[in-house]
């Protein structure tokens, strides 16, 4: 596995990351010993960029890693993890949280939780609205001057809420969700990652495991799985949508790859900026994710791509309404 550096922060990372929420919840039932199996296959393999949040599991995705992680292994994985998504106890989400004291007591915690001394990158995992951007990231910039914390990231952020926030400090990685079927980023958003020399972290870059043609309808999916609310696996937007899984798979075949590979093999052409994060708890999965930067596209075989998947095609938005109010700002 290659690496690539994030921006021009001077942080190189792994080509393909590894998206580890799901193997903690939101993703039907989880499996500790598949998941523990699946991080120590990733090492081997060199996909060695993982990404949690404390949200996830509240705190449970960054204990399971701190198992991953014990020994030598810390210094074979580039640690990313998120604060600012508040939760009670119970899992129920309480809002956004930016304020500087509220930065502090979250980084302890993950990096309690985490067993580690530091954080490779840290993200502020959604803009607070109540928080003027400048002291959020200033906050973060106290971490890394103590050591805690080495790069600073936004997730979600707009482009003029990153522009305001390189003035505070370096920020080496912005990670929105980037795929054939989600590109509203290339209008404003990610020229300005590029200008700024801040790097890009796609999520969700095989639309939440939609693009790898692995199912058809959220009947199929666990009952507690949160794709089931997801507007695009429901209704009309669900056959638009199936429509677009069907042009994945003839392109693959064609390449001679899987579906998967080939939506991977899309973002990683888009930028040598860029770097996926697909997530996944099984192993199998992650070989096969690895694998896409094997795969070669042609400038006419991109082209193609482009046309069956141009920007707005995918039918419904990316998240229920209550949570689309929270990206991009």
């Amino acid at each position: 596995m290659g690496t690539r550096e994030l921006g021009t922060s001077g942080l190189r990372v792994s080509m393909v990351g590894l998206g580890c929420m799901g193997m903690s919840e939101f993703y039907g039932p989880t499996n500790e010993v598949e998941s523990l199996a699946t991080l120590e296959r990733a090492i081997e393999l060199g996909v060695t960029f993982w990404d949690t949040a404390d949200v996830y599991g509240n705190g449970a995705n960054e204990e399971l890693l701190r198992k991953a992680l014990r020994g030598a292994r810390r210094d074979q994985v580039t640690l990313a993890t998120k604060f600012g998504n508040v939760r009670a106890a119970d899992g129920a989400f309480l809002g956004v949280d930016g304020r500087p004291e509220y930065v502090r007591k979250a980084a302890e915690a993950s990096l309690k939780r985490l067993g580690v001394d530091h954080v490779d990158l840290y993200y502020q995992h959604r803009v607070d609205p109540q928080v003027p951007i400048e002291e959020t990231v200033g906050a973060m910039a106290s971490l890394v001057k103590e050591g805690k914390v080495r790069y600073l990231g936004l997730s979600e952020a707009a482009a003029g809420t990153v522009e305001r926030a390189v003035k505070v400090h370096p920020i080496a990685a912005l990670q929105t969700e980037y795929s054939l079927w989600t590109r509203d980023i290339e209008a404003e958003i990610l020229p300005t990652c590029r200008k700024l020399g801040v790097g890009l972290v796609a999520y969700s870059p095989l639309g939440r495991g939609f693009l790898s043609g692995q199912f058809r309808s959220p009947d199929e999916l666990a009952n507690d799985d949160w794709r089931r609310s997801n507007p695009r696996l429901q209704g009309e937007n669900l056959t638009k949508n199936l429509a677009l899984v069907e042009n994945v798979r003839e392109l693959a075949r064609s390449k001679g790859c899987t579906p998967a590979q080939l939506a991977l093999a899309w973002v990683l052409l888009q930028g040598k900026d860029i770097v996926p994060i697909p997530g996944t708890r099984r192993r199998e999965r992650l070989e096969e994710n690895s694998a896409a930067v094997d795969v070669a596209l042609s400038a006419a075989e991109l082209a193609g791509i482009d046309a069956s998947f141009p920007p707005g095609v995918a039918a419904g938005t990316r998240y229920p309404e209550a949570f689309m109010a929270s990206v991009n700002r």
